[in-house]
């Protein structure tokens, strides 16, 4: 439990930090036997600062949980 409530508040981190990620999609545009005329597309993916809010409280959520042992 504890492993994943540090993995969570990581990535709820990151998303409030970085708020986007890119990546790059090539297309082929046309084909004339050897010769491929191609072109490159960037595209980004917003991250919406409430879903890094989550994973941060339910990392720590997560934490507390897993800080409690009933023995």
């Amino acid at each position: 439990m504890k492993l994943a409530g540090i993995a969570l508040i990581i990535i709820g981190c990151l998303a409030l930090v970085y708020q986007a990620f890119t990546y790059t999609k090539t297309e082929k545009d046309a084909q004339l036997g050897p010769l491929v005329v191609e072109h490159q597309e960037q595209h980004s993916v917003p991250i919406p600062p409430i879903v890094g809010a989550i994973c941060v409280a339910a990392g720590v959520a997560a934490l507390v949980a897993g800080g409690r042992s009933s023995l």
